[in-house]
């Protein structure tokens, strides 16, 4: 029988695989680094387990805030802080659409939703294309690439390209981990459904289904009688998949979870002694595409440990960071209960600890990256690494290493000879990394720096977030200013500040916990401000902000000048802010 499929051929210098918050990332950071990307995503909205379809709140570094100023600044930051000021209601499909404006009109991208990676052409070891079937339009793409970059989560790339990956667990032996278990095995962590109700003013009844799962005890459901308290949004612990594939075997999961779903919402409703406190609550929403924690994982230079972990992953070619604790999720996910075992292990971990570039390069396959919890890492280490806030440092890190590979003309691997260019590119777009100093250059360093009040100094000491004590910022009131002088008359092309986005607080949008994350710009971000330029001993207003939510601000400037200032105007409402960068090029 004859096929007629209708194919598209594309070519581009990235190639990205997977649109979570980790491909998210990576394309963007790629593309504004001057390299053409092609997007392939399976799923209509972008996001992953942050989007409408699975709700997870976005964890890292700062662990819900519990340590200050840890927060993953860069494109992460920019994307939570347009949904602080967009989405106050904190309405998951506003966060889709947020993420596709982000990508979809971001210049160098080409994005291909809908469309699933099933194919690859390889010579040698090296990939030529990949294709991917897009359901929508009934199209094969087919595109040929420099560098593929597998951010799918699944690492759907290894399959079909011979790349080396891992699945299940190291023995404690393997690599000395301590937290490992006795023998290696084929158990991964398993995967989530969650779930969102609303609570009304009259009594609401819930029939469950006849599949559902029955839990007339407490003692059937992880946490006993204080775990499923809080009815807006599931649970973590209705997970399954540890002790199956979590790749082939995810459609039959995903049934099992909703009958664990809603087998759960049954007792909360029905059988629970103190189903009083949900009577007017009623489901309102179930996840039908799983959360996944782990399946696949790339073998790299560098597979990422326990021990790396441990020693704060003080890395040469550190460009990545993470500070969730090794959070060690039990195989048999719900039904651990039946041997009275956690759902989880927490075991300890710094943060931050950095994460080394080796750790996202194919170790047998010479055009291969990857980012996410797809990443080189053991069982015990990515335990860590998986959450979206880590996955977004190290996504927004391989697309830049990328696109410096397209423009120097090099291979993946000899991205590490450029280390120093690399880490430097990451700063100065507002990504951090952990004991890395931006590098300030000689047209800031030379200038004659003052202020209104204060010392100005730390605007260009290279450390653009508060450090332990040190704040590493210039505080500021409204009406203050700060200025750079230069001797004589100076061309400045632009100008680049970092501003006060409120790094103590929380912004990661979240129905999973108590309402302490902000609904808007924090308080002390500054709101309205201008920047002056003194020529020929007049001053002018070059640029006047009047709503500002971004940190990362940058403003062509393209004039020949003796003096450049900014003024702060208005905050949020805070009596004080804080300028933690301000600097000439």
């Amino acid at each position: 029988m004859k096929k007629n499929l209708r194919t598209e051929n594309l070519e581009t210098d990235i190639c990205i695989i997977g649109g979570g918050l980790t491909g998210v990332c990576a394309a963007i950071s790629a593309a504004r680094n001057g390299s053409k990307v092609v997007l392939m995503h399976d799923r209509p909205v972008l996001g992953g387990n942050s989007s409408s379809e699975c709700r997870v709140h976005i964890c890292g570094a700062d662990r819900h805030n519990r340590i200050k100023n840890m927060r993953e600044t860069g494109i992460l930051e920019e994307l939570q802080l347009e949904n602080l000021y967009r989405n106050p209601n904190k309405v998951y499909s506003i966060w889709d659409l947020i993420l596709y404006e982000k990508v979809h009109y971001q210049p160098g991208i080409n994005l291909l939703l809908n469309c699933s990676c099933f194919d690859a052409e390889m010579q040698d070891d090296y990939i030529i294309s990949v294709s991917g079937w897009q359901t929508t339009s009934q199209t094969i793409f087919k595109v040929k690439a420099k560098i593929f970059v597998d951010c799918s989560g699944d690492g759907i790339l290894a399959p079909l390209t011979g790349a080396e990956f891992r699945m299940g667990r190291e023995s404690k032996y393997e690599f000395n981990e301590s937290f490992a278990p006795e023998k290696a095995d084929s158990c991964t962590m398993g995967m989530t459904c969650l779930f969102m109700a609303r609570q009304y003013d009259t009594p609401q009844k819930f029939i469950p289904p006849s599949y559902a799962y029955k839990f007339e005890k407490c003692e059937e459901i992880p946490y006993g009688r204080t775990g499923h308290s809080w009815f807006e949004m599931g649970y973590w612990w209705i997970e399954l998949g540890g002790q199956y594939h979590s790749i082939y075997d995810t459609e039959k999961l995903r049934d099992e979870l909703i009958k664990i779903v809603l087998g759960v919402w049954d007792h909360i409703k029905n059988h629970c002694p103190e189903r009083k406190k949900a009577e007017n609550w009623a489901l309102e929403w179930i996840q039908f595409l799983p959360a996944k924690r782990e399946s696949r994982r790339f073998v790299g230079k560098h597979i990422l440990t326990q021990n790396d972990i441990q020693s704060e992953g003080r890395f040469e070619d550190i460009v990545a960071y993470g500070g969730w604790p090794m959070d060690e999720h039990h195989p048999a996910g719900f039904f651990s209960v039946k041997t009275n075992s956690p759902s989880t292990t927490f075991y300890p971990a710094p943060s931050p600890y950095g994460i080394p570039y080796r750790c996202f390069v194919s170790k047998n396959i010479k055009n291969l990256m990857f980012a996410g919890r797809n990443a080189s890492c053991t069982h015990i280490a990515m335990s860590s690494t998986r959450v979206m806030g880590t996955c977004c440092s190290m996504g927004q890190a391989v697309g830049t290493a990328g696109a410096i590979a397209i423009k120097k003309n090099i291979l993946p691997e000899n991205v590490s000879s450029h280390i120093e260019l690399l880490q430097q590119t990451l700063l100065y777009d507002d990504a951090y990394i952990p004991w890395v100093k931006q590098k300030m250059n000689d047209l800031t360093l030379k200038a004659i720096l003052s202020s209104s009040n204060g010392n100005p100094e730390p605007v260009r000491d290279g450390i653009n977030r508060p450090v332990g004590d040190n704040l590493h910022c210039w505080q500021c009131n409204e009406t203050d200013w700060i200025s750079y002088r230069f001797k004589e008359k100076t061309f400045i092309n632009k100008i680049t500040l970092i501003v006060d986005s409120g790094l103590d607080k929380l912004i990661a949008m979240s129905h999973h916990q108590k309402d302490d994350q902000l609904s808007s710009p924090p308080e002390t971000m500054p709101k309205e401000f201008r920047i002056e330029t003194r020529k020929n001993g007049k001053w002018n207003t070059v640029i006047k902000v009047e709503n500002n939510y971004q940190r990362l601000l940058r403003y062509e400037i393209k004039q020949e000048i003796e003096e450049i200032k900014f003024v702060l105007q208005k905050t949020y409402g805070g009596k004080q802010s804080r300028i933690y960068a301000f600097y000439c090029e």
